[in-house]
């Protein structure tokens, strides 16, 4: 945050993010323009709140009336101006905005601080202008805002994401819609995102501070760019860690990433040694992917923290273990678990005798209607055990498939198998989650099922549970190494597990 923007206070963020009524400024006929996108998300998301727009001819916009110019505002009608007029015209209108009660403003506009040395005085101009007008600045050169719990989306691109836990911060509009897009992928919902562009007042630590104190978000989630105050992030950064899960995609990693950094946002990226320092040291978990990043933020806002490190492997087929148990072996923070004398012997009456024996526990094709769900229960009960990795769901369903669409169905006995197929799978899943609620231990399910054939029940129920199914056993045995990394983190600093 520049020293000449006043710090952000609770109100202004729920003027942001739970606005009583929102202005789009410039909406525009044109649907390719952003004041036409974003005034058309803001009413198809179901916003409830009071919903204005204005157009210098007074055109209606989407059947939606609009105001030629913000002087015909009510005052006190509305907390957010959404602005999408060019900067030359943004002064004036701002001061308007704040003699009409409006108390957060979104500056999609671009021409600021990433347009040379005219457009960072633009900038600076605006910062000092929001502190002397007592509004809250986000952006500009933004991409918008979406909050769920209020059924907000103003943003100049889709999508909007189902409702859940996870608070978004970005640098990038771009990722804003990454994550966006990968929520809607896995279910996993977002509770608050936004694209801080230029975050010329308000930056991603700052809002990474609201989402600490926000009662609708449990996680979150960033990706920065550059880093201008290095103590202020570090603080906010160690701050926020220590009561949620944070997880950072950084940018501007190499030389090539900060130079694009610089002309994309004028942001100068920080030292990555030194960055990947501070986030060891205050818990913040650093992903090195997008998918990555996400997933890691979805697999703590929906699994259990673990207690200990032994994980063990379920598998329906052997060649999944096999490359599982590498993964887990080579992993610096986890440790592939031996399997109890005792657990064996329990599951040695489930099992048919070809079954492993170990961990892989490889069911080897001995699985009956009971028989995942039992061991399933088994495994993760026990005290030597603190987390497991399912493999091979949505296989059965997956054959079910092609007999549904070979042209043989529903004769043959075909339709008996293929319903029976798909119960079982949808059934595994809702045994995974939960034995997983059951005994308090996370229980992640692999497959590329969940990317291949997203409607199949397998995959498709783990969705329903609210968890992530995830697309391969590498991407579970990275998002558990997180998982444990933070519980590890909270024991010593004796903040224990959640």
């Amino acid at each position: 945050m520049s020293a000449a923007a006043k710090a952000p206070e609770p109100e202004d963020f729920r003027a942001l993010f739970d606005p009583a009524g929102v202005v789009v400024a410039g909406a525009s006929t044109h649907p390719g323009k952003f004041g036409f996108v974003c005034l058309h998300n803001i009413l198809a998301s179901g916003y409830a709140g009071r919903v204005f727009a204005t157009n210098r001819d007074g055109s209606p916009v989407l059947g939606h009336p609009t105001l030629r110019s913000l002087d015909e505002l009510p005052e006190g009608a509305a907390d957010l101006i959404f602005v999408c007029t060019p900067a030359s015209a943004n002064v004036e209108l701002l001061r308007t905005a704040a003699a009409k009660g409006i108390r957060a403003a979104f500056l999609a506009s671009a021409g600021y601080g990433e347009a040379g040395e005219e457009g960072q005085r633009a900038q600076a101009e605006l910062v000092a202008l929001g502190a002397e007008l007592g509004i809250l600045i986000v952006g500009p050169n933004g991409q918008g805002v979406v909050s769920t719990p209020s059924q907000l989306c103003a943003q100049i691109v889709a999508p909007y994401p189902p409702a859940g836990r996870i608070g978004v911060a970005s640098q990038s509009g771009n990722f804003v819609s990454s994550f966006l897009n990968w929520s809607c992928a896995t279910g996993v919902g977002i509770s608050r995102a936004v694209s801080c562009g230029n975050a010329a007042a308000t930056s991603v630590a700052d809002f990474l501070r609201f989402f600490a104190d926000d009662d609708a978000t449990d996680v979150a989630l960033a990706y920065i760019e550059g880093v201008s105050d290095g103590p202020g992030v570090a603080a906010a950064l160690t701050e926020v860690a220590a009561r949620q899960p944070t997880v950072v995609l950084k940018g501007g990693a190499t030389a090539g990433g900060a130079r694009a950094a610089a002309s994309h946002t004028g942001s100068l990226a920080t030292d990555d040694r030194t960055f990947d320092g501070l986030c060891r040291q205050a818990g913040v978990t650093r992903a090195a992917t997008v998918e990555e990043a996400f997933e890691a933020a979805a697999t703590f806002a929906t699994q259990p923290l673990p207690t200990g490190n032994r994980v063990v492997v379920l598998t329906t087929a052997g060649g999944w273990g096999v490359v599982t148990a590498d993964a887990i072996t080579t992993h610096r923070d986890l440790e592939l678990a031996t399997l109890p004398d005792d657990l064996r012997e329990r599951i040695d009456t489930l099992l048919p005798p070809r079954w492993s024996r170990n961990n892989p526990i490889d069911l080897a094709g001995g699985e009956t209607r009971d028989t995942i769900p039992q061991v399933l229960e088994l495994v993760a009960g026990h005290p030597d055990v603190d987390a497991v990795i399912y493999l091979g769901l949505g296989i059965q369903s997956n054959q079910a498939r092609m007999l549904r669409d070979g042209g043989f169905h529903p004769d043959h006995g075909i339709e008996r198998i293929v319903a029976y197929h798909e119960r079982q799978d949808a059934r595994f899943a809702q045994a995974a989650h939960d034995v997983s609620v059951a005994t308090g231990k996370p229980i992640l399910t692999a497959t590329e099922l969940a990317v291949a054939f997203p409607d199949n029940p397998g995959p498709a129920t783990v969705r329903a549970t609210g968890r992530v199914c995830y697309p391969s056993a590498d991407r579970a045995v990275t998002a558990l190494g997180h998982l444990w990394r933070r519980s590890r983190h909270l024991a010593r600093r004796g903040a224990g597990t959640p």
